[in-house]
């Protein structure tokens, strides 16, 4: 993977909070600016000051001028564009990327530091195709249990995807600063079959030892703080550009939630703080994750799985029917 750029997201939203203040030091409406350029839709105004769609650079200039950019914001803003816009130069980077999975990619693509939390889960930087894939499909049987065709994409498409993003880990030169805090339930029994968890124990045994990463493991009756339970997983990302803000994301189960708010990110850096804290250390952690590979190395029967495209197990249902029909 090549040297770390700019994240097309944030380049983005970077352009749109530009944009708005020179227009608001303008003195003027969204409503008077596309009345004075003669664009046919106020939304895409809205749009591109949310950066909600990739920036046309004939339409920044447009905004430029009537704002009266001096030379210098021209030079930086167009660049930003260029930037925002080339996702297909960025896209080259990763062979095979799926619409779900190029979210995270370029969130990720201009980061100095990622830290992450998951309550559940290995998270997906760090996951193996077997892993991946089990998340997957039995996301996929929720899915269909509840009557949504889901996305078109084939599980094999989606775990390449995924693997795909986890080359930012090893980049040359300039590899982001990666922690990870891994609760034990993430490693459990319920969380896929036991040859499935022995490779995922080894692949966390070898990223920990890359110099950038940084992994904890929080054993499941470990204190944090105060009693604090923290009710979500969560990614904090550290951009190259001081200037990008720092971001969150926040993990829901099925509705992710970016935000640059600053009050609720500073709450989560205080949690992931206090996950680090409560959490084995570096050292502590290699030696449980070598530890529980062992176990299930001795534990683990010949692998009678096959991965594809499989049925929920039977669910005793209660007499009224399932909940989405209630």
């Amino acid at each position: 993977m090549p040297p770390a750029g700019h994240s097309p997201i944030m380049r983005r939203r970077r352009l749109g909070v530009e944009l708005r203040s020179l227009r608001e030091a303008a003195g003027l409406t969204g409503d008077q600016v596309i009345g004075r350029i003669g664009w046919a839709s106020a939304s895409k105004l809205s749009r591109l000051e949310n950066g909600r769609s990739r920036p046309d650079p004939v339409d920044v200039r447009v905004l430029l001028d009537l704002y009266g950019a001096d030379e210098a914001q021209r030079a930086d803003l167009l660049g930003i564009t260029g930037e925002a816009g080339d996702v297909r130069g960025w896209l080259k980077n990763f062979p095979v990327m799926t619409e779900q999975q190029r979210g995270f990619a370029e969130l990720e693509a201009g980061c100095v530091e990622i830290s992450e939390y998951n309550p559940v889960l290995v998270p997906g930087l760090l996951q193996t195709a077997d892993y991946a894939q089990v998340r997957i499909l039995s996301a996929r049987q929720v899915d269909e249990g509840a009557g949504d065709p889901g996305r078109g994409d084939e599980p094999e498409t989606e775990v390449q995807a995924r693997l795909a993003r986890q080359g930012l880990l090893t980049r040359e030169p300039d590899a982001p600063r990666y922690t990870a805090v891994l609760d034990e339930a993430a490693l459990g029994g319920r969380a896929g079959p036991p040859e499935v968890l022995r490779e995922q124990l080894i692949q966390l045994c070898e990223l920990a030892l890359l110099p950038n990463v940084t992994l904890h493991v929080l054993p499941r009756d470990t204190q944090v703080g105060h009693w604090y339970l923290p009710p979500t997983a969560f990614s904090l990302y550290r951009f190259a550009d001081p200037l990008d803000p720092e971001t969150i994301a926040i993990e829901g189960g099925f509705t992710d939630i970016v935000s640059t708010d600053a009050v609720a990110l500073n709450r989560y850096k205080v949690a992931f703080e206090w996950l680090c804290t409560a959490a084995l250390n570096a050292s502590d952690t290699l030696a449980w994750l070598i530890e529980a590979t062992g176990r299930l190395t001795e534990a683990t029967p010949p692998s009678t799985v096959a991965f594809g495209p499989s049925t929920a197990p039977t669910q005793r249902r209660r007499a009224s029917g399932r909940l989405t029909d209630r």
